[in-house]
């Protein structure tokens, strides 16, 4: 899809697709024939720019088209390269593209839904760059404050970001220590290992009740799965050229 736009961000693309593999695969109640349907679970994307893995597994699950897939980025297109809601795009909630609302939106989402006595969860994916945010931190006491224990928000934590690693442009370490200092319920895995990833959400459904919002901090790599790629923040953006698209698709089938 990147290749052929001739631009977008595949790195963190890479990193999160296990993680939403196993949310919209196992966990995730939703229907793709009905989008709106009012009991759906909601994922919001905060890091929209990585927007391409959303979009294949929405795909995939039938949401819209495959075919659609190959206008991403293109003008007119309901693929546009941060996730918009003005596009009407099938299966997105949130507006993704300015870095750290998304889970102040969660937040809120999570909110009314104990507001309405709902048993719809909130899932959120958010990344390094964004933990260097102060409206990601406001978000975070109030998601405690409320008792938000239908919100479980998970951190693509792959070390980059646009600039470079992100312990050279903003330290962030100890990450999880700071979110259990605000008071959600933190584990730490292997953002890549299924079986870890599986692990974390099951916690996060036997937390129900406990009124504690849930965070998971995945370790991550960005461009996983392809060798060029892997570990190197200037894949933040860019579009592979043919022969690089051609090992890449190589590497991960």
């Amino acid at each position: 899809m990147v290749a052929q736009a001739g631009s977008g961000h595949p790195g963190g693309a890479l990193s999160s697709a296990d993680l939403l593999t196993v949310l919209y695969y196992k966990y995730l109640r939703h229907r793709p024939e009905d989008p709106r349907w009012p009991e759906r679970d909601r994922f919001v994307l905060s890091n929209g720019h990585v927007c391409p893995i959303l979009y294949a597994i929405l795909a995939d699950r039938g949401y819209f088209p495959k075919e659609e897939l190959k206008r991403l980025r293109k003008l007119g297109s309901i693929l546009q390269g941060h996730p918009s809601l003005a596009w009407g795009t099938p299966g997105v909630e949130h507006s993704g593209g300015s870095l750290g609302l998304g889970l102040s939106v969660s937040v809120g989402m999570a909110l009314a839904a104990k507001l309405d006595k709902k048993d719809y969860k909130i899932y959120c994916l958010i990344s390094d760059g964004e933990c260097q945010e102060g409206q990601t931190w406001e978000a975070a006491q109030a998601a405690v404050h409320y008792k938000l224990d239908n919100l479980c928000a998970m951190l693509d934590r792959n070390g980059t970001q646009i600039d470079g690693r992100t312990e050279e442009i903003m330290k962030i370490e100890p990450i999880a220590e700071k979110w259990r200092a605000f008071g959600w319920d933190t584990v730490e895995i292997d953002g890549h290992d299924y079986e870890q990833i599986i692990w974390a959400f099951e916690k996060f459904l036997q937390n129900q009740g406990t009124g504690r919002p849930t965070m998971i901090v995945a370790r991550t790599v960005i461009g996983k799965g392809v060798s060029f790629m892997e570990g190197d923040y200037h894949w933040h953006h860019g579009a592979p050229t043919p022969e690089q698209l051609e090992q890449a698709l190589r590497e991960l089938s």
